[in-house]
């Protein structure tokens, strides 16, 4: 409760009830420009953060997050464009709600079952987040070694497409994390003579470019022209019958978007998806669901809000970020001087407590925001893409730019761009690679504390039992994530990414 007290009167004080407004603003407002989604909005406002202090920096970070989640459900609704893959089963029903004249009914439950669920998974954060943090400070060297592998391999088995290219990506960005002075001998690695290269990569202007310009390149290339449903949206507020038939849908996709938000890779797509099935397994009338039912509306944004909300309990309490704009954030606490880990709750509780609390106000603002400016947001969409693109691509290059006042970090940003853009090219997921080049130099660290402490014996990782019993619980995931009626599973549940 002292912490609950303490975060409240952090996020309540005017400047950063301003910034949190401001965040979920931002990110709506981008997140509802076709195709971008919630990791590219992240990516692209992230430089915007680095002028503020901590506690708002990831307080606006957060709101720039969840306002973009629900941004890309008003494109799926209005446009059936999907902002990103856990939107995909919301465009199903929604889009066909707004061909049948009722966006609005549609995107009111979008809001309110997002504000729902992101409120009680906000309290479920606060319950496990602290609990699980002073486990964390028992976990030796070797046992964080562990804990990163199995967070890998869970997100290269949640990962949709080939495991195979999952893996690769994986591998990929260890190998890019190696680059610049090793952090024990100080010696320069990997970086052929070239002084920018010292320091290693630029975690912004990688996101930067895998992300945003990767994804606003895609989107160029295969622009077709789309049409809004509507272009003037009324009837936002639902009937009594629309509330009694969306309530338990909510509630079962806010309980499973809770439990699933956890899992490393796509444990919000996973939540999305299996609430949709189960509505429909339930459902009286399963043919319907596809036609322009509320429940498939209200179940998946519950369950992926919900999700979205509890990918921060490994990322508050362990440091280890489930999800692409996780590692966004991981970034951006290192880059704040701040080292995420377990300590972090006990080091500085006022930006921990604060960030939660922030949470219950930006689904507040969000509700309060989208559903009198739905018309704004509307408008935003009829802009042409070729217009808003340059600009996109100008305050990305710029932001990224003045964090360090170096031109290398743009030339990296084309770079990553083009690498990003030709991954998509090969069915290949950024995130990933992403993943593993945050998470790499925590694993080399670790791994080379306890062959230190062990004096090079290698056994450690399986003598002691909390490192033995991740390390088979990951082998346990990549044995049934290659068994062949898992992986057809999987390939059901993640076919409608591609389409």
């Amino acid at each position: 409760m002292d912490g609950i007290l303490l975060g409240l009167e952090t996020a309540l004080q005017p400047g950063n009830i301003l910034i949190c407004l401001l965040g979920v603003t931002l990110g709506t407002a981008v997140g509802v420009l076709p195709g971008i989604g919630p990791t590219a909005t992240v990516a692209l406002l992230l430089p915007i953060t680095f002028e503020f202090d901590p506690v708002a920096s990831l307080i606006m970070l957060a709101g720039i997050y969840y306002g973009a989640q629900y941004g890309g459900s008003t494109t799926a609704i209005l446009l059936n464009l999907p902002g990103e893959s856990s939107s995909v089963v919301t465009a199903l029903d929604g889009h066909q709600m707004a061909k049948q004249g009722r966006a609005g009914p549609a995107l009111a439950t979008a809001a309110l079952g997002s504000f729902f669920a992101g409120t009680v998974a906000t309290v479920v954060l606060a319950m496990f987040a602290p609990p699980l943090a002073d486990l964390a400070l028992k976990f030796g060297p070797a046992d964080f070694f562990s804990i990163v592998v199995l967070g890998l391999i869970a997100s290269i088995a949640l990962a949709s497409g080939s495991t195979v290219k999952a893996l690769a990506m994986i591998v990929l960005g260890l190998l890019l994390g190696t680059i610049g002075q090793d952090q024990f001998t100080g010696v320069p690695r990997f970086t052929f003579g070239v002084r920018e290269l010292y320091g290693g990569l630029d975690f912004v202007s990688l996101a930067v470019g895998l992300f945003g310009l990767a994804e606003i390149i895609r989107n160029l290339e295969s622009r077709h022209s789309t049409e809004l449903v509507t272009r003037k949206v009324q009837g936002l507020w639902l009937t009594r019958d629309d509330f009694r038939r969306i309530r338990m849908p909510v509630l079962r996709g806010t309980a499973l978007g809770s439990a699933l938000g956890v899992l490393p890779g796509g444990g919000h797509v996973l939540a999305s998806f299996t609430s949709y099935s189960l509505e429909k397994k339930l459902s009286k009338e399963p043919k319907k669901f596809g036609t322009g039912v509320i429940e498939g509306v209200a179940a998946p944004e519950s369950a992926n809000n919900a999700a979205a909300q509890t990918s921060f309990i490994p990322l508050l309490s362990l440091g280890l970020p489930t999800h692409p704009v996780m590692a966004l954030l991981v970034g951006a606490f290192i880059i704040q001087g701040i080292t995420p880990g377990p300590n972090v709750i006990n080091d500085e509780p006022e930006l921990v407590w604060g960030l939660i609390a922030s949470m219950w106000v930006g689904n507040l603002l969000l509700v309060l925001l989208n559903l009198p400016l739905i018309g704004i947001w509307v408008r935003m969409l009829t802009v042409p893409y070729n217009v808003l693109f340059p600009a996109i691509i100008a305050f990305a290059s710029i932001g990224c730019y003045s964090i360090g006042l170096n031109a290398w970090d743009v030339f990296a940003i084309a770079g990553a761009g083009l690498l990003g853009y030709f991954l998509i090219r090969w069915g290949c997921e950024a995130a990933p690679l992403l993943l593993g080049f945050v998470l790499g130099p925590l694993l080399e660290e670790n791994l080379r504390r306890a062959m230190i402490i062990s004096r090079g014996d290698p056994s450690v990782f399986v003598t002691r039992p909390i490192s033995a019993s991740l390390l088979l619980l990951a082998a346990i995931i990549i044995v049934v994530a290659v068994l062949p009626s898992v992986r057809k599973k999987r390939e059901v549940v993640f076919q409608g990414e591609d389409d």
